[in-house]
């Protein structure tokens, strides 16, 4: 299960053929997010495992998963924001089956990043994926 917003990401994705235009892409998603709330930003919220600063602020709105999150790296942030498509307003009962992972790999993206931002990204998507299924 995924969102018509992650879903339109994929798409942006097949159409860039080159990795410079989809880092880019990566980056204008998070410029567009909207920032944290920063009294969210609390030991509570960081993600460890991560190179760069990260926090992220999962909650349930009656039975809708949501988060919050923001990073101080770019490609981070847009990181976040691809995940905000990916689980933002799912039912939480469908956020806690979605296999984030393999929906990431479709963008490649493992074939790009770092080892240190690919620990970072599954620790994000180990922390939204124990609230969803919490």
């Amino acid at each position: 299960m995924t969102t018509a917003a992650f879903e339109d990401i994929v798409e942006t994705f097949e159409f860039l053929d080159d990795w410079e235009d989809r880092y880019r892409h990566v980056i204008e998603l998070g410029k567009a997010m909207e920032p944290m709330d920063p009294a969210l930003k609390v030991d509570a919220t960081k993600v460890s495992g991560c190179a760069s600063q990260v926090w992220l602020h999962p909650k349930i709105i009656g039975d809708t998963f949501d988060f919050e999150g923001e990073s101080d790296a770019m490609i981070v942030q847009g990181l976040i924001a691809i995940l905000h498509a990916l689980y933002a307003g799912l039912p939480v009962d469908e956020a806690a089956k979605v296999d984030a992972r393999a929906q990431m790999a479709r963008l490649g993206l493992d074939e790009h990043l770092s080892s240190q931002r690919s620990n970072g990204l599954r620790a994000m998507i180990d922390r939204l994926s124990a609230v969803a299924k919490a």
